[in-house]
């Protein structure tokens, strides 16, 4: 399958039930999970109803096997720990394996090619994860791979993550169209996938972020379109308190990302005014919900009032990463 840097509707919903050229009449089976962009709003939404009645099954003690005698390789050229242990324990769940591969049991591109990596994993496995940094590294995999291939972080999105975050405000507000999420903080590959999920679902999403750290272009771009067709909005603010008015969900996330400790001081003077607080979350609605994806920094980005109090659900949140990346692998690998 061939994606573009930040997907295309060349993998696509067969929302209309068109046979999806290797799957037949599955539309889910044999896909790829690159970027949000690459979904129809209702294939996101059975993605987040399906991780919606995965967590029930397991809550409720019911064995669900779709995945038995299958294997995932899950490559790590950038450490996590929730992306480890929920990709690994929801491949347990679902019947499954899971295979770790660290930066360095795998270098991608260094020696053997991503192609003959992507060829060779999949005469092994029945579907490949990686976390890595370059979103062409992942575009190349996917391209050479015969299986499914997930996106589970680069530099440009984090589409699982995004799925985890609206199925997470879908439990605890009873709907997402309409809502308005405020995102406070860096335009980085955190809020470019919640900006087109928020476009695909028909949310009002409202960035915040100072000079120099906006939202890539291009993202933007694919925003604005995406929410013609289901009535979502995005907004760009300098000012945090004019994001943040009257929010349904406020989010935020940590100001310098993996790779870019060097830039760690610059960046705090550059977001001092952006930390999520107290007395910025006053100008949200009074029944807000706060989300980070973590890990978090306290008194950086995000007050411990804030993220330790009332409105937090960022525990939630963690959790349900397990059943929203269940329900990416029991789509695309059962």
């Amino acid at each position: 399958m061939v994606e573009t840097a930040v997907g295309s509707s060349a993998t696509s919903a067969n929302a209309a039930g068109e046979q999806h050229p290797k799957t037949g009449s599955n539309p889910y089976r044999g896909r790829d999970f690159l970027a949000l962009a690459d979904y129809s709003p209702e294939e996101i939404r059975y993605l987040i109803d399906l991780g919606v009645e995965l967590k029930r099954k397991q809550k409720s003690g019911e064995t669900y096997h779709p995945l038995a005698g299958k294997t995932l390789a899950m490559i790590f050229e950038k450490s996590s720990t929730r992306t480890r242990v929920s990709f690994e324990v929801g491949m347990t769940q679902l019947g499954g394996n899971a295979i770790f591969l660290s930066k360095n049991d795998i270098q991608l591109g260094r020696g053997e090619t991503i192609a003959d990596t992507a060829r060779t994993l999949s005469r092994y496995v029945d579907g490949i994860m990686i976390r890595t940094f370059a979103h062409k590294n992942v575009v190349e995999l996917a391209r050479g791979a015969t299986v499914p291939v997930i996106n589970g972080l680069t530099d440009l999105s984090h589409p699982c993550q995004a799925l985890t975050d609206y199925m997470t405000v879908l439990e605890h507000k009873g709907k997402l169209e309409g809502l308005k999420i405020a995102y406070i903080g860096d335009g980085n590959n955190m809020v470019h996938s919640l900006m087109v999920g928020a476009a695909k679902l028909g949310l009002h999403i409202a960035v915040a972020s100072p000079a120099g750290y906006e939202p890539d272009a291009e993202v933007v771009g694919i925003t604005r379109e995406a929410a013609k067709a289901t009535g979502g909005k995005y907004t760009f603010h300098y000012d945090p308190k004019e994001a943040i008015e009257n929010a349904d969900v406020v989010y935020t996330d940590v100001w310098a990302s993996m790779g870019m400790e060097a830039e760690q001081q610059e960046r705090e003077q550059a977001f001092k005014s952006f930390q999520v607080n107290a007395e910025l979350t006053q100008y949200a609605k009074h029944d807000y919900i706060f989300l980070h994806c973590l890990p978090a920094h306290r008194g950086e980005e995000v007050s411990a009032e804030v993220i330790d109090g009332q409105h937090s659900v960022v525990f939630d949140q963690a959790e349900n990463r397990l059943h929203a990346q269940k329900a990416i692998l029991a789509a695309l690998m059962g």
